[in-house]
Formats: structure tokens, C-alpha cells, sequence
């Protein structure tokens, strides 16, 4: 198997996992902040480590541009949560 076959490997299980595990909750959150609320430890934590798993897998992606609207896809998602949970607190 070569090292792009590998990647490429890697690359769909990430998709799997984000599908599976990561996506219904990111748009539960955005549904939670979409509705007024503010976000909580727990949250937050998910954030960060789905950012934080975004950046590790940052180099592979740009290795394989055809998953760069996928990527845009997650930060996008990952943006809207964050502002909108930013307004609701600042209300209150």
C-alpha cells in the first residue's frame, strides 16, 4: 500500500468519525445556541477538541485538496456555534 492509498485510508475513517460521532453533536449545538442558549463546560471541551483534531489533521488535508470543502465545511460549522453562542452570553 502506498503512503497516498494510507491517507487516503485515513482520511475517509476521519470522515466516518466525523459523520458518526462529531457532526450530530455540532449541529445539536448549533440547534442549543440557535435557540438562545449558551454552551457549557462540556460544550466547550467538545469544541476544543474537535478544533484541536482539525489542526492535527490540517497537513493531510492540504495534502489532499479534494477534502478542502469538506474542511471548510467543519470550520464554517464550527464558527457559526461559536459567534451565536458568544452573542447569547453577552446578553445576558
Amino acid at each position: 500500500m502506498t503512503d497516498t492509498s494510507k491517507e487516503v485510508g485515513v482520511i475517509m475513517a476521519l470522515e466516518e468519525r466525523f459523520e458518526k460521532q462529531r457532526l450530530p453533536r455540532l449541529l445539536a449545538l448549533k440547534d442549543k445556541v440557535d435557540a438562545g442558549d449558551v454552551l457549557d463546560d462540556s460544550d466547550i471541551e467538545f469544541l476544543e477538541q474537535v478544533i484541536n483534531d482539525a489542526m492535527r489533521s490540517k497537513p493531510l488535508m492540504d495534502r489532499h485538496p479534494g477534502w478542502q470543502g469538506f474542511c471548510a465545511y467543519v470550520i464554517h460549522l464550527y464558527e457559526e456555534i461559536t459567534e451565536k453562542a458568544l452573542r447569547n452570553e453577552e446578553k445576558r
